[in-house]
Order: structure tokens, then C-alpha cells, then sequence
């Protein structure tokens, strides 16, 4: 072409989670069934909706109104509902125009990014999630600033790691927080929250948080909001339903604005993403009407709770599986529906395997990890062509660490039990392999 198409940050999108599928259809196309552990789809791991809001859906489906255009920010009486919301939290209180909707929370993401300035950085956590961490160094043009969640303090972040690269790095104007976590489960604590937010106020920084998964947690767990903690910092929340009722394909999510006042600089960033929205003219319509429906029918609380613990039994089942291989660092999860499972150091080699026994499968594995690569992606591969499990590693997750990341979403739980008890097994044989 006449001049370079790609700018240097196209180089830095990457997604992992969907890319392995690729190789998982290549082992389904050869005749082997697959159990998909990649990604966060509920209705994919058979749960199903319950039929009142399925009848909520159907009846807004009926109405000519529901198939028009919306306020490019979204419906008003949606946000009122949803200000209401995160007022009853008594923390930082908000009005509908602080409530920006998006096309799911990729597209709010992807607009956050793009708009602060390329020089400027937000720092996230590591283990990254990708759709975070792959912007963010796209719009910089290099790789991933990230702070350290540490396995051995059951993931929680290493505040030391977060405080230096924040004071010796000038261009950092941001600190993304996911709470729940994605990929661990960890659920932040109420003072590592606090502390972050001090950090936040010191440095003059603005903060976002991925709260897609506030209200999924269980075993006791509670998870803080942003608006709870952040005083009065600048500072975003990133909200949807897409795992909460579940309705993914409903591309739903929305923007929290918090304290926009306090700082013209943050307050322009706002407004520029609010003005993003306005030339797109609006995000999805008959999401946003259920909303106030469905979250504010009595029926709804009920739900969460029964769908929460069902989730919190099946974390304790597969660490009952896990917790008999000494080689693995494992924790269990409080929140969203992952987990991320750690080989200690030294125990993956590049000449281990799990012996495959249909051949067509195991040449197309052998000719994958023929070239080099990260130790846990090559068990990836091994683990999908012997067992037919379609797990990520966590290398890929903008971390050091080897590992790979699993659903807590499989509703039978026999099938749960099943599979994960032949990942353990293959980990036993793949680590003896050598």
C-alpha cells in the first residue's frame, strides 16, 4: 500500500479466550467431542433463564416502540432506575447523565481507551483480562502496564508492586481494578480497595472498575462497588448483564461517571466518550427496557441468590478435585464464575506430554507445539487433543505465571465432575511424562 495501513497498536490485539477455539474446532472436525471451559457463556454450560423473564422479554418484543431508536446515552427511565441503584450503596452518589450505555462492556472498554491520550497509561492487574489489557496497550502502542495479583495471597494484589510503578511511572494516569476478578475469582477486600483509592488520590489519578460481576459471588464473599470507596476521586464503573441475568448476546453494558466535577481533565474524558456514543446515535434498545423490569422484580433477588450458590458449591467441588496434585497452586474463587489454576515453577518442561491416541489428532498437536512456545500454552494444546478440553493458558493473560484458567458455569454436575477430574488426571500424566 501507498503508506503502512496498521498503526504499531494493532500489533497488541490479541483474545486468547476465542483464538483457542480455533484449534478446538480443528479437534472437533476430527471426530472428538469438546467441553468448552474458555469462555464466561452461562447459556452455553446449559443454564437456563427462568421463564418470567423470558415472558418480560417477550411481552417488550411485542411493542412497536421497542424497535426504534433510544437517547444515544440510553433510556432515561433505565438510568434513573439504575442511579437509584448505586445510591442505595451510600457512597458516591450519581444522577442519570453520570449513565452512558454501550453496546456490551467491549465496546465501553474500547471507547475508554480511545480517547486518552497515547502517551498516558492505565495500569491493570496481572493476570489480565484481555479485553482490557489489549486496548489499553493498542491505543499506547506497546505492551501491557500491569501490577502484580499474587497466587500465594490467595490472588490478591501486591500493593507494593501497584505503588512503585504508579510513583516511578509519570505516564500512568489510571488504575483499572476488576472486582470480582477475571481470570482468578478474587474477590478485592475492603481494604485493599480503600488503599488503592488512596493511591488514586495521591498520584491524581482516575480509576476504573469492571464490576460485570459485582453481584456474582458466594461462600460468604462480598463485593465492595467503586462507588462505595471512592470518595471523591474521578473514577469509572463498568456495568452489564451479560453474566448478572445472564444475557450475553443482549450486548448490554454502561458507563458509571463518578465525580466527573472534581477534575476538568476527567470530566472532558467523559465527555468525549458520551459524545462517541452520540454519532453511533444509540446502543441497544430492548435490553435496556428489561432492565428496570426484570432487576427491580421481587423474583430477581431470589434468583441471583440460588444461581450465586450453586456456583459457590461447584468452586469447592473442583477444588476437592484439585487440591490432591501437589504441583499446582490453587485457590479457591468468591466471585465471578473462574478460576486459575498455577503450576509451581519448574514442574511444566517443553518434552512433557498426554498421550493421544487417535493419530490424525496427535500429528496436528505434535505439528502445534513444534515451535516454541510458553509451557502452559503447550499443555493447553496436549490437554485439548488427549481429553477434549478447551481451557486458556494464563500466559496469555499478560502473565508470567504458567497456568490456565477454567468456567465455574457447568450446570450438570456430573458432566462438571467428569471433566474436570480428566484434567487432573491429565495434568498427573503430562507432568510425569518427561
Amino acid at each position: 500500500m501507498r503508506q503502512h495501513l496498521l498503526s504499531e497498536g494493532a500489533n497488541e490485539l490479541s483474545y486468547e479466550i476465542r483464538e483457542i477455539v480455533k484449534k478446538a474446532e480443528q479437534i472437533k472436525n476430527l471426530g472428538k467431542e469438546i467441553q468448552w471451559e474458555n469462555i464466561g457463556d452461562p447459556i452455553q454450560k446449559n443454564h437456563l433463564i427462568p421463564d418470567w423473564m423470558k415472558q418480560i422479554i417477550a411481552d417488550l418484543a411485542m411493542q412497536n416502540d421497542t424497535y426504534s431508536y433510544c437517547p444515544s446515552k440510553g433510556i432515561l427511565e433505565t438510568r434513573q432506575f439504575l442511579a437509584e441503584l448505586t445510591n442505595l450503596r451510600k457512597g458516591t452518589q450519581i444522577t442519570p447523565d453520570d449513565i452512558c450505555f454501550f453496546n456490551g462492556l467491549g465496546d465501553a472498554i474500547a471507547k475508554v481507551y480511545q480517547y486518552i491520550t497515547p502517551t498516558s497509561r492505565i495500569i491493570g492487574p496481572s493476570p489480565a483480562y484481555s479485553t482490557h489489557s489489549s486496548a489499553e496497550a493498542a491505543h499506547a502502542s506497546h505492551e501491557p502496564l500491569t501490577y502484580t495479583l499474587d497466587p500465594n495471597n490467595k490472588w490478591y494484589p501486591d500493593l507494593n508492586d501497584l505503588y512503585n510503578k504508579v510513583k516511578y511511572n509519570p505516564n500512568v494516569v489510571g488504575i483499572l481494578i476488576i472486582n470480582p476478578d477475571n481470570p482468578t475469582g478474587m474477590v478485592y477486600p475492603l481494604e485493599t480497595l480503600k488503599r488503592i483509592v488512596a493511591i488514586a488520590k495521591e498520584f491524581n489519578l482516575f480509576l476504573i472498575c469492571d464490576e460485570i460481576y459485582i453481584n456474582i459471588t458466594y461462600n460468604g464473599a462480598r463485593a465492595y462497588a467503586l462507588s462505595e470507596v471512592i470518595e471523591d476521586v474521578p473514577g469509572i464503573a463498568m456495568k452489564g448483564i451479560s453474566k448478572e441475568l445472564p444475557w450475553p448476546g443482549a450486548r448490554c453494558g454502561w458507563m458509571e461517571y463518578y465525580n466527573r466535577g472534581k477534575d476538568a481533565d476527567f470530566n472532558r474524558l467523559c465527555q468525549a466518550i458520551d459524545n462517541a456514543k452520540m454519532i453511533e446515535v444509540c446502543s441497544t434498545k430492548l435490553p435496556q427496557l428489561a432492565i428496570p423490569k426484570i432487576l427491580g422484580d421481587s423474583r430477581f433477588q431470589a434468583y441471583r441468590e440460588e444461581t450465586n450458590r450453586k456456583i459457590g458449591k461447584r468452586s469447592k467441588l473442583i477444588s476437592d478435585i484439585f487440591k490432591t496434585v501437589p504441583q499446582l497452586t490453587f485457590n479457591e474463587t468468591f466471585g465471578a464464575f473462574y478460576n486459575t489454576i498455577i503450576f509451581r515453577e519448574g514442574t511444566l518442561k517443553s518434552n512433557q506430554k498426554i498421550d493421544i491416541q487417535d493419530s490424525k489428532i496427535r500429528a496436528l498437536v505434535e505439528a502445534w507445539t513444534a515451535h516454541e512456545m510458553p509451557n502452559d500454552k503447550r499443555f493447553v494444546y496436549y490437554l485439548l487433543g488427549a481429553k477434549g478440553i478447551c481451557v486458556v493458558p494464563i500466559s496469555s493473560f499478560c502473565s508470567e505465571l504458567q497456568g490456565f484458567r477454567v468456567t465455574l458455569l457447568e450446570e450438570n454436575e456430573e458432566t462438571l465432575v467428569k471433566t474436570f477430574t480428566a484434567i487432573r488426571d491429565g495434568i498427573v500424566e503430562y507432568l510425569s511424562s518427561h
